[in-house]
């Protein structure tokens, strides 16, 4: 499948910049897959505004993978499933984005399988490859680009991921079949590798930047980012947000987002109240996330607020050692009381039972 059999809406949508949540998993107590919330969880995400949900990335966990675990099929079924009757009750597109990760062999089937299920793209994560040379790399990537279209991902090393230099996004960038690249790695410099090597391509309007910045996202929507001389630089700019952030207090995302675009589009200005957002967000994130234990606790942060919500019944992972770190209950507590207008608690409990039913 190539780019040219997806639906131009689709294509639309992904050049456009939208809000792509990246998903956690619902579990039930005794860790067995829920596939009610699951559902719940697509349904918040079409009717908070989103574009695109990504899943089988870091937020659904890794382990779905894993032999005696078998989650990955069965997860990323059930989502593509109520994501097509969602998104045709409510009469609007939404990209359907498959994490793929492991070696090359492994990958494979991943895609084929997300293929087959009809998701529009796969997001690559590399984190397998460790210390493989630049060849290697871009191997993979073009033999996963045969199967179908697809999205170069720089995933935070703190993680899993691994150092991905400028020559190798350089390469990847004139992949055909490369249709967006979600930058990651919570790292300035790391950052502008990738967006120097998609305008020194000049194929800006054929690959879509995403932050997954999620340390850093208005800073990221806000930078005309420009580089050369006059007479050969090319305006190069970030539209869309694949976010673990943004797989809760989704509807204020949306919001955000919207507002950022007018900056990118049309030239809105930069407003101090603007900067001073960014902050808040930024240390938001932190609570989230937990930076301050390697974050440890960055996917039952998330879910501790979906679990507030009623979205989620508990944070329970695949891992019954990972946990909310030391203290991150209560910084989740404090932004909280801090930006109240970070979250949209009050849309999801208008909406929760008929999500839930």
């Amino acid at each position: 499948m190539t780019r040219k059999d997806l639906p131009q809406d689709i294509l639309d949508q992904i050049a456009r910049g939208v809000v792509i949540p990246a998903c956690p998993l619902a579990l039930t107590s005794s860790r067995k897959f829920d596939e009610r919330r699951q559902r719940a969880l697509m349904r918040y995400y079409i009717d908070a505004g989103a574009g695109g949900v990504a899943v089988g990335m870091h937020f659904t966990q890794f382990e779905i993978r894993k032999p005696g675990v078998d989650l990955f099929e069965p997860v990323l079924r059930v989502c593509s499933e109520e994501i097509d009757r969602y998104s045709a009750e409510v009469g609007r597109p939404i990209v359907k984005v498959a994490g793929i990760n492991g070696l090359t062999e492994s990958a494979l089937k991943q895609a084929e399988l997300a293929r087959e299920l009809g998701y529009h793209v796969s997001i690559v994560s590399m984190a397998a490859f460790g210390n493989a040379m630049e060849q290697e790399l871009i191997h993979h990537i073009r033999e996963l680009a045969r199967v179908m279209p697809l999205f170069g991902f720089y995933l935070l090393t703190g993680v899993g991921g691994i150092k991905l230099p400028y020559a190798f996004w350089r390469d990847l960038v004139e992949v055909e079949n490369v249709v967006g690249i979600k930058i990651a790695p919570f790292d300035r410099y790391g950052t502008i590798d990738v967006v120097r090597a998609l305008a020194d391509s000049g194929r800006e309007k054929d690959v879509t930047l995403y932050t997954g910045n999620d340390d850093s996202i208005i800073y990221d929507f806000v930078t005309p980012y420009r580089f050369g001389s006059a007479e050969t630089a090319r305006t190069v700019r970030i539209r869309g947000g694949l976010l673990g952030q943004w797989g809760c207090w989704t509807k204020r995302a949306v919001e955000l987002h919207e507002r950022l675009l007018g900056i990118v589009d049309n030239g809105d200005p930069v407003t101090p109240e603007l900067l001073t957002l960014s902050a808040q967000i930024t240390d938001a994130n932190a609570a989230l996330f937990d930076p301050a234990h390697g974050y440890a606790g960055s996917i039952p942060g998330v879910n501790e607020v979906l679990r507030r919500q009623g979205l989620l019944e508990g944070i329970w992972t695949l891992k019954r050692e990972e946990v909310l770190s030391p203290g991150q209950a209560e910084e989740i507590d404090r932004v909280y009381a801090a930006y109240p207008h970070l979250n949209d608690d009050d849309f999801v409990k208008a909406n929760l039972d008929r999500w839930l039913a």
